[in-house]
């Protein structure tokens, strides 16, 4: 299963159909997104599709020369400026393609718009998704839940929409299973399956063993965004934030113009696509390899002594201002990455964080907050997750937990809005709402469990932590996952070991997530999963989120994020 080859086969037949010649590509804003995380500017253009245009552009030239490939969501803004377009046409003949299913009153209306007959081709093709990596979608939505866990309208419409079109685009009819507490999962899954069944003929895909669609909640692990993260994918997103692969930059001291914003794209960038799960110490590693083979290149094109030698320059010259791109972009990156790990004592605040999430010394982990919060170094952001993994960790200790980190987050001078999040967590994803326990006790069998593991090797202390999902989707393989806890939809259930898993992840997933489905890929044999969902989380784009999906008093007047 892999997304991304999904929509660039939709782009790469749109374009074949429309035939030879020059062509020009229509698209909206979320058309446009989709269409940039799977093809470069450059790959489009020998294409022979050389111009790009957004339909709300009102000012376009009259190109007559030129046939227009239009890729749109059906939604009824699009439908009128399409209408509109269609009855004055500046182009010589429309290729129309919608990223999901249209319904007829809106074919009637193009048709009867279409006074000019320019238009050769209305189909739909589901790429409907941003295709964040092979294995990761999502649909870029945040503050998607009202407070009391329940779907927001326009949200609850466009997911469904886009989770329907990610099962045809993999041509998938899956069994449904959801977190059973979750009012958010249990709709997603239900509406799923009805559009499923009321859609019969688009989902007429069989195979011996059904795959399975696993709908969970943010709400049930709302630890893993929290945490500090060490591999490069998602420490960028951590520290910089990446938005449809592109990074910004700006902000970095000293940083040329040319890489204040970059593109980090594992389908474009081969030093990115090797290294994006390695850890930062490995990354460091690879730099200094990446770095060295540019210079050897930098001292053969510098041996220019002949016409044979001039010749070989032009053929390589390319690649070596790729490479050469490349070399720059990553240490760029890196150079920042580090600098804010330096300065900010990102390694200490991430080692309490794990002693907090792996260890059960209550003591020791409020220790290590009280001293990292009288660091002016570490950030006010920094302590105010420190006091909501603690507080998620201690709830069963009741409100003197809390009242304990708010007097320090308050010694600290962070401000009573902020502080109030203590309180929001809790009705976030506290113990009343989570399905799974998140934390061990010192149990026997966690003694056992470590001491084996020790056993193994020297853990790193910094990565220590496992998300939910993993010992999810272990259980699941194994056919052990309870359907007490995460029913099927529907009478059908899988007797057999899955071979094919759609995850997604109601209120946003996680590159820590990406990463573990990633290795499951790797080491499951005869398992491929996919994962996708609402947005991909940083712990701020997070915390937004627990505030738009709670009666926070916070919210709006939150001041970290």
């Amino acid at each position: 299963m892999n997304v991304v080859h999904g929509v660039k086969q939709y782009i790469t037949r749109m374009i074949s159909e429309s035939g030879a010649g020059m062509k020009v590509l229509l698209m909206d804003k979320e058309t446009t997104s989709i269409v940039s995380m799977v093809y470069s500017q450059s790959e489009i253009l020998q294409k022979e599709v050389y111009l790009f245009e957004l339909l709300t552009n009102q000012g376009r030239e009259v190109m007559k020369h030129l046939n227009a490939i239009c890729f749109l969501r059906p939604t009824q803004d699009n439908i009128m400026l399409l209408t509109e377009e269609l009855k004055s046409p500046k182009y010589n003949q429309y290729f129309v393609y919608f990223s999901n299913s249209l319904d007829r009153p809106a074919i009637k209306t193009l048709a009867e718009s279409d006074e000019h007959e320019s238009v050769r081709e209305i189909k739909e093709f589901y790429g409907d998704y941003i295709a964040v990596a092979q294995h990761l979608f999502s649909f870029n939505l945040e503050h998607c839940s009202e407070p009391g866990g329940m779907w927001r309208r326009q949200p609850f419409i466009r997911v469904c929409e886009g989770l329907s079109a990610v099962l045809l685009a993999l041509r998938k009819r899956p069994l449904i299973r959801y977190t059973a507490n979750s009012t958010m999962s249990k709709r997603l899954a239900d509406e799923l399956h009805r559009t499923i069944l009321r859609e019969r003929d688009l989902f007429d895909f069989t195979c011996d063993i059904p795959p399975i669609l696993l709908v969970l909640d943010r709400r049930d692990d709302p630890v893993t965004p929290l945490l500090n993260q060490w591999s490069y994918q998602a420490m960028v997103h951590e520290l910089l934030g990446i938005r449809n692969h592109r990074v910004d930059l700006s902000h970095a001291p000293g940083i040329k113009r040319e890489l204040q914003e970059v593109v980090l794209s594992p389908e474009h960038d081969e030093f990115y696509r090797d290294n994006m799960y390695l850890n930062f110490g490995e990354i460091g590693a690879s730099i200094k390899t990446l770095v060295d083979h540019y210079q050897e290149k930098s001292k053969d094109h510098a041996k220019i002594e002949s016409i044979a030698d001039m010749k070989q320059f032009i053929e390589n010259y390319p690649q070596f201002r790729k490479l050469s791109g490349t070399v720059s972009k990553h240490v760029a990156v890196v150079s920042e990455l580090s600098r804010i790990v330096s300065e900010h004592q990102l390694m200490a605040v991430s080692e309490c964080e794990q002693d907090i999430v792996a260890q059960s010394d209550r003591a020791n982990a409020l220790r290590s907050i009280e001293t990292l919060l009288s660091n002016t170094a570490v950030r006010l952001e920094d302590c105010v997750r420190l006091a909501l993994l603690y507080t998620l960790r201690y709830e069963a200790q009741g409100r003197p937990v809390v009242d304990k980190v708010d007097r320090l987050l308050a010694s600290r001078g962070i401000p009573e809005q902020d502080r109030r999040l203590l309180r929001t967590i809790v009705e976030y994803g506290g113990r009343a709402k989570r399905t799974s326990e998140l934390f061990e006790g010192v149990t026997p069998l966690s003694i056992t469990r470590k001491f084996f593991k020790g056993l193994k090797g020297v853990e790193n202390v910094y990565t220590r932590h496992k998300p939910l999902m993993t010992d999810t989707l272990e259980l699941l393989i194994k056919g052990r996952l309870k359907d007490t806890v995460f029913p099927y939809v529907g009478e059908m259930k899988l007797a057999e070991r899955p071979q094919d898993i759609i995850v997604f992840f109601v209120g946003g997933a996680t590159y820590e997530e990406a990463l573990a489905v990633a290795n499951l890929n790797k080491t499951v044999q005869g398992v491929r999963i996919v994962l996708g969902g609402t947005t991909v989380h940083n712990s701020r784009s997070f915390l937004g989120e627990v505030m738009a999906g709670t009666h926070s008093p916070a919210r709006g007047g939150r001041t970290l994020a």
